[in-house]
């Protein structure tokens, strides 16, 4: 059974489009009216690289579990939406990105991982202490930023060397710690209700014409959270095992074990039907799991036509 199309690239023609921008998963077009329409396309990144195939409904779960946390969390931090008139459209207010990624990590997996087990115990500034095992939890959540790069690789940096290059100011910065702080602690009780931990995730956020901070972009998706089962956390802990985990960390994972991670030289594996297949099933499973809603696939024969039509409509 051949797979449903995906969306790798949109290609829309609308009204009082004023710049388009193609990110490495969103389409971004920006409206003269101060609106700004992202696309969720079907594309998946990994090690900032995006794969050569489209996963299908990607897109759509993207969106929809990112338009699902905005309006959950909208009374923790102010937050850039406004409607979601596609299942594959979150329409908001244009905001400048601030371009630093305020990393959440509430374990010790993943990246902070990786460095804890070179040894280092200082993050991008953020200290880790020691006797801890791979997906121990931290005694408090820490802020690890990155630079947000426009193409290429995200950068560790620290929240000095932010401030230093101007980023962002003093105040922008302590807004942006106390939102994401809040916004952590809100998605990890939400996730626990639903059988989850929240162990890590990234939170971009974006300034107003007129100054204000507002949460921008995806919240708490798959692309840009991790997360476990709580179900047998403590006992695969005590036990060395590997944790059950709902996130994109399976695909890092493949990837490192078929010897690519983004590195000159390296070449893309071949990723086949089943594999493919097996990447939707687990955007699906995850956001099932943190909604509590069926999915309900979109209308997949023509992508890129089904989001002019819906959109030539929200506008007129």
């Amino acid at each position: 059974m051949s797979l449903p199309n995906t969306l790798m690239r949109s290609d829309l023609r609308l009204p009082g489009v004023a710049e388009v921008y193609h990110g490495k998963v969103r389409d971004v077009y920006h409206l003269k009216d101060g609106r700004t329409l992202l696309v969720a396309t079907d594309r998946i990144s990994a090690f900032d690289v995006v794969l050569p195939r489209g996963i299908p409904h990607k897109g759509q779960v993207l969106s929809q579990l990112s338009w699902h946390m905005l309006q959950a969390t909208a009374h923790i931090a102010p937050n850039w939406a406004i409607a979601s008139p596609d299942p594959n459209v979150v329409v908001g207010h244009r905001c400048t990105t601030v371009k630093v990624e305020m990393v959440v990590r509430g374990y010790l997996a993943g990246h902070a991982w990786r460095t804890y087990n070179e040894g280092k115990r200082v993050l991008c500034g953020a200290t880790m202490p020691d006797g801890l095992k791979e997906n121990d939890s931290f005694p408090t959540p820490l802020i690890t930023p990155s630079t947000k790069a426009d193409e290429g690789h995200d950068e560790d940096i620290t929240p000095e060397e932010i401030l230093k290059r101007g980023l962002c100011t003093p105040a922008e910065w302590d807004t942006m710690c106390r939102y994401a702080l809040a916004l952590f602690a809100e998605g990890s009780r939400i996730a626990k209700e639903r059988g989850l931990i929240l162990v890590d995730t990234k939170y971009e956020f974006g300034r107003t014409a007129d100054g204000r901070i507002l949460l921008i972009d995806e919240v708490h998706t798959p692309d840009s959270s991790r997360y476990f089962h709580l179900e047998g956390y403590a006992e695969r802990q005590a036990k060395g095992e590997r944790q059950k985990q709902l996130s994109k960390e399976f695909v890092r994972e493949w990837l490192i074990a078929n010897h690519f991670m983004g590195k000159e030289g390296q070449q893309v594996p071949a990723m086949d039907d089943a594999f493919v297949q097996s990447v939707t099933t687990r955007y699906v499973e995850l956001f099932e799991k943190i909604t509590g809603e069926r999915f309900v696939p979109a209308e997949t024969g023509d992508i890129n036509g089904r989001v002019q039509r819906t959109l030539e409509a929200y506008l007129r």
